[in-house]
């Protein structure tokens, strides 16, 4: 028996409703939190303070080849503590960022703003994990002798020519790698489109967390993108160093850009409750994570 117009609009009305509520958990769906925001005021580097300022200088004088080689290989064997994800983020939360212009919260203020504004928004669970954990890796405070240059910061590639897209630019020239003129074309040691797996990033939070995770966690390769490249400003924000990626570089652009709003953007949220929150967090770690893990 065929059914009434009336149902077959229904039940079409009704598929119509759960598809764009699926749409509105997709991961790459354009952040709404913001939409009220003045993103302006948000990576105002020129007017930013000294604090500021004279970090960049030190990470841009520090951060050559040699030094990048030599710290990935002593950071790869991870046996430098174990433990959970929710208490790394109680540790973190001792540490101040002095490369940032915009937020003077806790660290793990920081990391449950952004889990929040992208749960608000409606995304994935794991993408909820992505901002909840991305900043980990600033645990490399307790585990190197370096300082914050070497954590923190945006992140570049080293071994090739330094963009003028970079945060103050003029002071890569007190990196040694600057007089280098093997390393100082455009691709350096590397190949064109060779790939950014291929590529050396400067050392910080975000490779070493990457290097964490990777084999320590269910995350979806996205969420993998947008921890380790979610400092690399000059190429998510500022279009450089587009002739070293590959096709699916192009994929990872596409996460980053997705998740960094949230990032950016909440540190001006509404403080939040960390312990009010836990249980709920708690269960989503259970989810994506061993009870311990190897850092």
């Amino acid at each position: 028996m065929q059914q009434p117009l009336s149902q077959n609009f229904e039940e079409t009305s009704d598929a119509v409703d759960e598809v764009n509520q699926l749409k509105s958990r997709l991961w790459d769906s354009e952040a709404q939190f913001s939409k009220e925001k003045d993103t302006t005021t948000f990576r105002q580097y020129l007017d930013a303070c000294d604090r500021v300022k004279h970090f960049y200088q030190e990470q841009h004088a520090k951060q050559t080849l040699e030094l990048n080689i030599e710290i990935r290989k002593r950071f790869s064997k991870l046996n430098h503590a174990e433990m959970g994800i929710w208490e790394a983020m109680e540790l973190l939360n001792i540490m101040q960022d002095d490369s940032d212009p915009d937020t003077s919260v806790t660290q793990i203020e920081h990391l449950l703003q952004t889990a929040e504004a992208i749960r608000r928004d409606g995304k994935p669970e794991w993408m909820q994990v992505v901002g909840l954990v991305h900043d980990l890796g600033k645990l490399l405070a307790t585990f190197q002798p370096e300082g914050q240059w070497a954590i923190v910061g945006d992140t570049f590639p080293v071994g090739c020519q330094f963009s003028d897209k970079n945060i103050y630019p003029e002071t890569f020239s007190s990196n040694p790698d600057f007089n280098n003129n093997r390393l100082m074309t455009e691709c350096g040691i590397y190949e064109p489109h060779c790939g950014l797996d291929n590529v050396l990033l400067s050392w910080g939070h975000d490779e070493y967390l990457y290097l964490v995770l990777k084999d320590q966690c269910t995350l979806p390769k996205e969420g993998l993108w947008m921890i380790r490249y979610h400092s690399f400003y000059p190429w998510h924000r500022e279009g450089a160093y587009r002739h070293l990626c590959n096709d699916e570089d192009e994929q990872a652009l596409a996460a980053v850009r997705a998740f960094n709003p949230y990032d950016l953007y909440s540190k001006s949220d509404n403080p939040v409750d960390p312990e009010k929150l836990k249980p709920y967090y708690m269960g989503l770690i259970a989810k994506f994570f061993p009870e311990k893990l190897k850092w």
